[in-house]
């Protein structure tokens, strides 16, 4: 690792940097790297203590809570096609179609089972958005959902290290 990246990390900055890298992440910008990388990562490089672990969470959960709150406030006020436009919203109108169908099919939970699960993590955002569904909902179902996926990364990593040593 680069002197520079172990000098962060070591520093009273690592937190802020993590939240950072949390809120793109939550708005669907992190394409370069796998979000169910990221906790367990952070756990790596910074420690997975529960001095280190549990706001290692914390930041995880409200980073990707405030991203993928932007990107819903986008979808409700932008549109569909505004966001089928963009270069940076890498989902086609089938993909979008298909999970549009998913929340009229599961309504507003489908935020949070989407958000809990492996690979679809974040996807019912702009669907949600697009119903219009209410901001508070939004928030809470948005943070429980990665509340429970974050917790199972590290419950995983943590319990795998534990195991390898």
């Amino acid at each position: 690792m680069p002197g520079w990246l172990q000098s962060l990390l070591n520093s009273e900055w690592a937190l802020l940097v993590l939240f950072g890298v949390f809120v793109l992440e939550g708005a669907m910008l992190m394409y370069f790297v796998p979000s169910e990388l990221l906790v367990p990562g952070s756990l790596l490089l910074l420690g997975h203590g529960p001095r280190e672990l549990f706001p290692i969470l914390g930041v995880a959960v409200l980073g990707a809570t405030v991203g993928q709150y932007a990107l819903f406030k986008l979808a409700k006020r932008g549109g569909r096609e505004y966001l089928l436009q963009k270069r940076w919203f890498r989902v086609s109108d089938r993909t979008l179609t298909r999970f549009d169908g998913w929340f009229d099919r599961w309504g507003p939970v489908a935020v949070t089972g989407s958000n809990a699960m492996l690979f679809t993590r974040g996807m019912l955002t702009v669907p949600a958005g697009l119903a219009r569904m209410d901001d508070r909902r939004f928030i809470a179902l948005s943070a429980l959902g990665t509340l429970l996926f974050e917790s199972m990364l590290a419950g995983l990593y943590v319990f795998g290290v534990d195991l390898l040593w």
